[in-house]
């Protein structure tokens, strides 16, 4: 398990423990986390649970690929620290990780 911490745009946040294997999306929704909706169920067919990583872990997670990409380039005021938390899986490495949910999803 890690430890994930969700912040909201307001600067609201909650650190929660998420099990390895699951993606961010998969805690935020289990553990209620406001602002992500997850619309297509993380199958990267929308961009509703855009999330923007804390720069000194976006190094530390998988790159994306392109088809994340294009789904990026859909979400709500996309930026260079921008994934989609469907695609962010957890793992021991990522004990500490701190995501921030944009205003809202699109």
């Amino acid at each position: 398990m890690a430890k994930v911490t969700y912040k909201d745009f307001k600067g609201n946040s909650k650190t929660i423990e998420v099990e390895n294997g699951l993606s961010v999306m998969e805690g935020a929704i289990q553990n209620e986390i406001p602002g992500i909706d997850a619309d297509c169920g993380g199958a990267m067919a929308c961009s509703t649970c855009h999330v923007y990583v804390k720069d000194e872990w976006f190094n530390k997670i998988p790159k994306t690929e392109d088809a994340e990409v294009d789904m990026i380039d859909m979400a709500y005021e996309p930026k260079k620290n921008s994934r989609l938390s469907c695609q962010i899986i957890i793992s021991d490495e990522l004990d500490g990780l701190e995501v921030l949910t944009p205003e809202k999803q699109s």
